[in-house]
């Protein structure tokens, strides 16, 4: 049954749109479980009521037309518990609904499970037999597995999604697609999709232009990859069995074959890219071997897929991507990297959006410091089919419309002029200080990451750099910056500023941050080898970068240099030791450098319980609110399935801050926060009434924040922090600082919808 089940899944998942996808479920379900009757009936949440959208063994003609409210009938009872629903005589039972187009009055055997997604539910998978009969636990069971593991097929089958969608309409209905806020903002422009290399089930479609030279790219692939193939096969000669020797001649047969070949060749020249053909041959002769009932022959699936990804490989490092982006790009999808935003010239980027990460992921941290509105989290989102269309990225509420209606163009476009007239009026706020009415001095600190971030931060008057980036000069490099790259980048950061600080953090690669010529393949990376404990294993590349960080510095002053991921006093200790270390190298080579002021990053829950022995070591202390979340949370924050658990504003995050503000500020040592939550005016008022002594954030919320903090006294800042503490809910703890920043006349900065 699993091999079955399998197969069904796959199906499904290569499915053309969901009618096709539906009609696959109750085909196969049927034959698998050997039965008279499989029907899905799916949720119409406009009208609140299930509708027969596939059926196998029903009137077909009653398919769309045949209607249940909520609580009626077998089906409705199924929806309303929520669980299976297994009757012999179904007929007899008194919720029981009679439809005369259905033909379903010879069918006494009744089996009916709900389809859930996301604890929604979306519909209902029923299966009947004429015969009286009660279906046994391991029908059951598979039934159900069945609804689970295609919830989320029927859930991102149908961009549209409603029952609207359900009917075969296109993209163009544009109804909302729900995400998670990325960065604030609202952008209109045209999708431009970008795909992991070697993923060929991230391979968009796309058109070509000159479908002829397309197939020589293709071909010239295919033959450098074929040579490949031999070179390996002969450096393995004589060292592995002859039978396992086969396995380069099975390659070579499928890169010859006029089927693979043949077949993606056709396709290009039907007006497909390379790549796009490519998918669509190899999931379709992968789905062929997959269905056999030979083991040995549906292992060769593996191979095809080898095959596939050489291939795509290939013409990926043969062609590169030229498209020109689009005037107004938005960057589209499946798991976005910081490297693949930063690769978009900054005028033409206008919005983001991913099917996976959340809003503290770094490519969702890079779009707030360039100030780019993004979606992230979009599950239903449909990569593939987006390329060239327009889109709406509305970062406050986390939606994006695909091809939205006039109505809603016009809506949005309204409110970018809202938010042109609310950016003019917050540029007087430029010159002033950052300070409460009651008097009290915040210090608005930029995160920065790249040089384009430095004009962004000057223009809109930060008091310095609280958290520049270091990694992103690795990042779209393809090898380790050396010490003079590197002098040169930092002394570029901290000039401008000085004698403002300037935040240094040093390389804090790993989790969602790999470098591509130094791949960490971890089983959870997100507490595994990164940040601190990667650069102590390494030290020739940590004294790299702090000996760059310190020449940098000579005839400004104003560097500070942070160490990322603390967990434990010893690693401190270690980067301390080595950081005086470059600087006695340094002053033995004759240069005039002196050692900055140093700080950690409390990011890991292990170092709110030695805040204390930190701070004593240490010149300041800066909170990294997104990873401290995470951890204190237990939610990886650019899954999709859970990250909306992940909230900045939850109870027990409010409370770790609290202890850690309290325990620093009895060592005598300052105080900030440069994690999201500095950004968001309503979480800025809950720092500042912490006691934090500045905020960190994208220069985009800089004057945001700095006209929130200007229009409330610190002291009702610290009713308000109590007032939250004492709750039981990040939603409470939203309601109240939404209400306050409104009391305040401060409705501007917060969106209705979000």
């Amino acid at each position: 049954m699993l091999d079955t089940l399998h197969r069904i899944v796959q199906e499904v998942n290569e499915a053309r749109g969901l009618k096709h996808a539906l009609g696959i479920i109750v085909e196969r379900g049927a034959e698998a479980m050997g039965v008279d009757v499989c029907s899905v009936y799916l949720v119409d949440r406009e009208a609140d009521e299930y509708v027969l959208m596939a059926t196998v063994g029903l009137n077909p003609d009653a398919v769309g037309k045949v209607r249940l409210r909520r609580g009626e009938g077998l089906v409705g009872l199924v929806g309303e518990r929520e669980e299976p629903v297994n009757l012999e005589h179904a007929d007899q039972h008194p919720r029981f609904r009679y439809f005369p187009e259905t033909g379903e009055e010879r069918f006494h055997a009744f089996l009916g499970v709900p389809i859930i997604h996301f604890r929604q539910l979306l519909g209902v998978l029923v299966v009947q037999q004429q015969a009286a009969r009660s279906f046994d636990d391991d029908e059951v069971a598979f039934l159900m597995t069945m609804a689970a593991q295609l919830s989320g097929a029927i859930a991102h089958s149908e961009v549209s999604g409603g029952i609207d969608g359900l009917q075969d309409h296109s993209l163009s209905r544009g109804a909302a697609l729900q995400g998670i806020a990325g960065a604030p903002g609202v952008a209109i422009g045209q999708a431009m999709v970008v795909y992991a290399s070697a993923d060929l089930n991230a391979v968009p479609d796309r058109g070509t232009d000159d479908p002829e030279q397309e197939v020589q790219t293709f071909l010239t692939a295919v033959q450098a990859v074929r040579e490949e193939v031999q070179d390996l096969a002969a450096r393995l000669a004589g060292s592995i069995p002859a039978e396992e020797q086969l396995l380069f001649d099975a390659y070579l047969r499928m890169l010859d074959s006029s089927s693979i070949v043949g077949e993606t060749v056709e396709l290009i020249r039907q007006g497909n890219w390379a790549p796009g053909a490519l998918r669509e041959v190899i999931s379709k002769h992968i789905k062929v071997f997959t269905e056999m009932e030979d083991p040995y022959l549906s292992e060769r699936a593996s191979d095809i897929r080898d095959i596939g990804r050489r291939i795509l490989m290939r013409l990926q490092l043969d062609s590169g991507d030229k498209r020109e982006p689009p005037p107004a790009t938005v960057l589209v999808g499946y798991e976005l990297s910081a490297s693949q935003l930063a690769e978009i010239p900054p005028d033409r980027l206008v919005g983001v959006l991913s099917v996976r990460g959340s809003g503290s992921s770094h490519a969702a941290i890079l779009a707030r410091a360039l100030g780019v509105p993004a979606v992230m989290g979009v599950g239903d989102l449909p990569v593939g089919r987006l390329e060239g269309k327009q889109v709406i990225v509305d970062g406050y509420a986390g939606r994006a419309f695909i091809e939205p209606p006039p109505p809603v163009r016009q809506e949005y476009n309204r409110l970018l002029r809202d938010e042109a007239e609310l950016s003019a009026g917050l540029r007087a706020m430029r010159e002033v200080p950052a300070e409460t009415a009651d008097g009290a001095r915040i210090y608005l600190h930029a995160n920065t990451g790249l040089l384009s971030d430095i004009n962004s931060s000057l223009e809109v008057g930060c008091d310095g750099i609280g958290l520049h980036r270091t990694e992103f000069p690795f990042m779209v490099r393809n090898r380790f910056p050396g010490e003079e790259e590197q002098t040169v980048i930092y002394r570029q950061v901290l000039s401008p500023f000085a004698p403002r600080p300037v935040v240094l953090r040093t390389l804090d690669i790993g989790g969602d941050k790999p470098l591509p010529y130094f791949p960490v393949v971890e089983e959870n990376p997100f507490l595994g080898w990164r940040g601190i404990r990667l650069t102590l294993d390494h030290p020739e590349i940590f004294l790299a970068q702090l000996r760059a960080m310190l020449r940098a510095n000579i005839g400004l002053g104003n560097l500070r240099i942070m160490f990322p991921m603390i967990s434990r006093v010893e690693e401190v200790d270690q980067a301390l030791a080595l950081l005086r270390r470059a600087h006695a190298e340094l002053c033995e080579e004759g240069r005039a450098v002196e050692m900055p002021p140093v700080g950690v990053m409390i990011e890991v829950p292990s170092a709110i319980f030695q805040a204390e022995e930190l701070a004593q070591r240490v010149d300041f202390v800066s909170i990294g609110t997104n990873d401290l979340t995470q951890y204190l949370l237990a939610v990886d924050r650019n899954n999709p399935r859970v990250a909306r658990l992940y909230d900045d504003l939850h109870p027990a995050v409010l409370r770790a801050l609290q202890r850690l503000v309290e325990t620093v500020h009895r060592q005598g040592k300052p105080v900030s926060v440069c994690g999201s939550m500095a950004g968001e005016p309503g979480g800025a008022l809950l720092l500042i009434g912490m006691g934090i002594d500045s905020l960190s954030m994208s220069a985009a919320s800089i004057l945001r924040v700095k006209w929130a903090a200007r229009s409330i006294p610190q002291s009702q800042m610290r009713a308000l922090l109590a007032q939250a503490l004492r709750m039981e809910t990040a939603e409470e703890v939203r309601e109240l600082l939404t209400a306050t920043i409104e009391d305040a006349g401060l409705g501007g900065l917060v969106r209705a919808g979000r």
